[in-house]
């Protein structure tokens, strides 16, 4: 059910350094590091044992509105990515980037992006997306 997680830290080297040591008796460690030229200058690090699950950031603004927490489910498909957008959006929920490609995050990522009612940044995940063609200007591919 869940893909990955995101929680904001104070200290980004100090929790990096934390959270590498604290996870290697559990199998997990330091997988990934985002550029801060797709972060916006935050440190952001991604720990687990094949994929990063579990994120840090040290982001120290925030939009009015939204809040710290990131939470994003795994989805089954593409299709499933954009069900839960149509639904999410119905239920009342604030856009907070529209289905499509994020190859910034790794090729076949697809994922979605709303604000709940706490502005709490809540996503769905694909990771298997070939994507033949290039993604269009309202998030979505073209074949």
């Amino acid at each position: 059910m869940l893909d990955h997680i995101l929680i904001q830290v104070s200290n980004f080297a100090s929790a990096k350094a934390f959270y590498t040591a604290a996870l290697a008796p559990l199998g997990a460690k330091l997988l990934r590091e985002l550029p801060h030229e797709v972060t916006g200058g935050a440190g952001v690090a991604g720990f687990g044992k094949d994929m990063p699950a579990f994120w840090i950031s040290d982001v120290k603004k925030r939009a009015a509105g939204t809040s710290d927490s990131h939470i994003a489910f795994a989805a089954g498909s593409a299709a499933d990515v954009d069900a839960f957008y149509a639904a999410a959006i119905g239920a009342g929920a604030t856009c907070n980037g529209k289905p499509g490609p994020r190859p910034q995050y790794h090729p076949g990522y697809y994922g979605a992006y709303v604000l709940d009612e706490d502005g709490n940044n809540v996503e769905a995940a694909f990771h298997g997306c070939e994507f033949g063609g290039a993604a269009r200007a309202d998030g979505q591919v073209q074949a």
